[in-house]
């Protein structure tokens, strides 16, 4: 990662961490190398293709894989699960059985927190990619994703819309669910 990246990630994961409770046992989607776990105090699950498959610390476990297929039965149930720029990657009809594993792994009154980019940022991140500022990971896995789509599929009678919201210059979306 350039630094340019891990400044966005770091942005990203300042807009998610008021969502998290403190000592949360966290279900993080596209963790990465489990940045989420050596900043915050939370335990939990992260789950990633790129993630090495390693312990972290007492009570945080990383997984090399996609979710949901690859993760490990036993896991659940978490206080809140988060995938920061993770949803403009999946096929549109992914985003349904993201809803009811999300609903079976996180526990009634537990959070859903995501981040997806508007689709205008997959040009800039071209851009970006090509003067070498950003590595740009997995950008070819971009198709337009429909951000509205998020709340149409995470707006049922199971899941309550807590806060939606716009950041880095209204090119990024904030969406916080709770369970019911």
């Amino acid at each position: 990662m350039t630094p340019l990246d891990r400044l966005l990630q770091r942005w990203r994961l300042a807009k998610a961490r008021p969502w998290i409770p403190t000592h949360a046992r966290l279900l993080d989607i596209g963790t990465a190398d489990g940045v989420a776990f050596r900043r915050w105090p939370v335990t939990g699950v992260g789950i990633d293709p790129d993630a090495p498959s390693a312990h972290l610390d007492a009570g945080v476990r990383l997984v090399q894989g996609m979710f949901p297929v690859d993760l490990p039965g036993e896991v659940g149930p978490f206080d809140a699960a988060m995938a920061l720029a993770v949803l403009e990657h999946l096929d549109d009809d992914d985003l349904g059985a993201w809803e009811r594993n999300l609903h079976d792994l996180v526990r009634p009154g537990g959070r859903f927190v995501a981040t997806v980019p508007h689709p205008l940022v997959d040009k800039i991140l071209h851009v970006l990619i090509a003067v070498r500022l950003i590595d740009g990971m997995h950008t070819h896995e971009h198709h337009g994703f429909d951000v509205a789509a998020v709340t149409r599929v995470f707006t049922t009678p199971r899941w309550r819309l807590v806060r939606r919201a716009r950041f880095q210059l209204g090119l990024n979306h904030l969406f916080v669910f709770e369970r019911s």
